[in-house]
C-alpha cells in the first residue's frame, strides 16, 4: 500500500541542481519582502492583472474558456456567470481570492479541501462538489488518431479519504519540524495530491489552488503578483511529461519526484524573475516608454505579443506601447510577426550583428 512520508522523499531530492534553484529562489525571496514594503502602489496594479491572468490560464489548461472582455469582467465581479464555463471561472476566483485574503488561517487538512472543492463550484449544480470521487477514476491520454489508453491509475474511491488524510498529516508534521525546505515538501504534496486524484472532476484547478496556498503559508507570495497558472499553462508540455515521470512506480514507492519538482522550482524561480523584473522597469523613472519596451523584447527568449508587453507595464496606457513599437519597426531594432489577434514581436538579430 502507498506510504506518505514526505520526509523521507525530501531528503532524497537533495540533488546539486536542486538546492541551487532553492537557493536562487531564496535570494529573490529577499526581494519580495523590500518590494512589498517600499512599493506597494505599484503592486496593486500587478496583483489586478495576477487575479486575472490565474483565472483565465488555470481554467484553460483545461479547456474552459470565456471572451477575454467576459473574463474581466467576471473577475473584476461586475457580472454573474451565464454559461457552465464561466460558472466555474467564477468559482475559481472566489476560490483563489479566498486564498489572497485568509490564506495565513487556512490549515491543510482533509476537510478544508473538501470545502475550497465545494467552493470552487458553488455556481455550478453539481452533486459532486466538496466531495471524493464515489467511484474509481483513471487518468487517460489520447493520441493524434482520437485513441485513448489509460495512463496512470488513481488511488482508489475506497482508499482516498484516507489517502488524503494521511497526506495532509505527513506535510504538516514535516512543516511543524522545520526540518526540510517547505520547496520540497509542497513539490511533493502536489504530485501525491495529483496522483490519488481525490475528485472526479476539478483535480488540476485544485492543484494549483493548493500550490499557491501552501505557497503562501512558507513565505513565498510571489503567485499574488505573477501568475503562476500561466507559466503553468505556458509550458503545458513540459507539466504533463514531468509529471508521468515522476508518477512512474508511484503506488509502489518507487517513483522519482526529481522531474517534478525541478519542473515546478523551475516555475517558482521564473514567476520571482519576472517580478523582479516588472518591479524594476516600472520603478526607473530614466527609461522611456519605448527604452522599457525594447528591453522587454530584447530579454524576452522568444516572440512576444503586445498583449504580453502591456501585462508587463501595468503603468503605461495600451496606446503608449502601440507608438513605442511603431517607432521601435520603423527604427529597425524590433521585427514584427504577423499572426492576426496574435501578432508579436522580436528583437532585430541582424542588425545587432551589423
Amino acid at each position: 500500500m502507498r506510504e506518505y512520508d514526505l520526509r523521507k522523499e525530501s531528503e532524497k531530492l537533495l540533488t546539486p541542481n536542486i538546492v541551487n534553484m532553492i537557493s536562487f529562489i531564496h535570494e529573490y525571496k529577499g526581494k519580495q519582502t523590500l518590494y512589498i514594503e517600499s512599493k506597494r502602489d505599484i503592486l496593486t496594479s500587478l496583483l489586478k492583472i495576477a487575479k486575472i491572468q490565474s483565472s483565465t490560464y488555470s481554467n484553460q489548461i483545461e479547456g474552459i474558456r470565456t471572451t477575454d472582455i467576459r473574463m474581466k469582467a467576471i473577475i473584476n465581479d461586475k457580472v454573474e456567470p451565464k454559461n457552465r464555463n464561466e460558472e466555474e471561472i467564477a468559482g475559481y476566483r472566489d476560490v483563489l481570492e479566498l486564498i489572497h485574503e485568509n490564506y495565513e488561517s487556512i490549515p491543510i487538512t482533509s476537510s478544508v479541501i473538501l470545502q475550497l472543492h465545494r467552493d470552487l463550484y458553488k455556481y455550478s449544480v453539481t452533486s459532486n462538489a466538496g466531495k471524493y470521487k464515489f467511484s474509481d477514476n483513471f487518468i487517460e491520454e489520447v493520441d493524434e488518431f482520437g485513441n485513448k489508453k489509460i495512463r496512470f491509475e488513481p488511488v482508489s474511491a475506497f482508499e482516498t479519504p484516507m489517502a488524503m488524510q494521511e497526506l495532509c498529516d505527513s506535510y504538516n508534521r514535516e512543516i511543524v519540524k522545520g526540518e526540510i525546505n517547505p520547496l520540497l515538501l509542497i513539490t511533493i504534496f502536489i504530485i501525491d495530491f495529483l496522483s490519488i486524484h481525490p475528485f472526479i472532476d476539478g483535480n488540476g484547478r485544485m492543484s494549483r489552488l493548493l500550490t499557491i496556498l501552501l505557497l503562501y503559508k512558507s513565505g513565498y507570495i510571489v503567485g499574488k503578483y505573477i501568475s503562476i497558472e500561466k507559466l503553468i499553462e505556458n509550458s503545458k508540455e513540459s507539466y504533463y511529461d514531468a509529471l508521468q515521470k515522476s508518477s512512474v512506480y508511484w503506488h509502489e514507492n518507487k517513483n522519482n519526484y526529481t522531474y517534478f519538482v525541478e519542473y515546478y522550482l523551475g516555475i517558482f524561480l521564473k514567476a520571482y524573475k519576472d517580478f523582479s523584473n516588472r518591479v524594476e522597469y516600472i520603478t526607473n523613472k530614466k527609461l522611456t516608454v519605448k527604452d522599457r519596451v525594447e528591453i522587454i523584447i530584447e530579454k524576452s527568449l522568444s516572440k512576444i505579443t503586445k498583449r504580453e508587453i502591456v501585462e508587463m507595464c501595468p503603468d503605461i496606457s495600451e496606446g503608449s506601447i502601440e507608438r513605442a513599437l511603431n517607432q521601435l519597426l520603423k527604427e529597425g531594432k524590433i521585427l514584427k510577426i504577423s499572426g492576426g489577434r496574435m501578432t508579436s514581436y522580436t528583437k532585430n538579430n541582424e542588425l545587432l550583428n551589423i
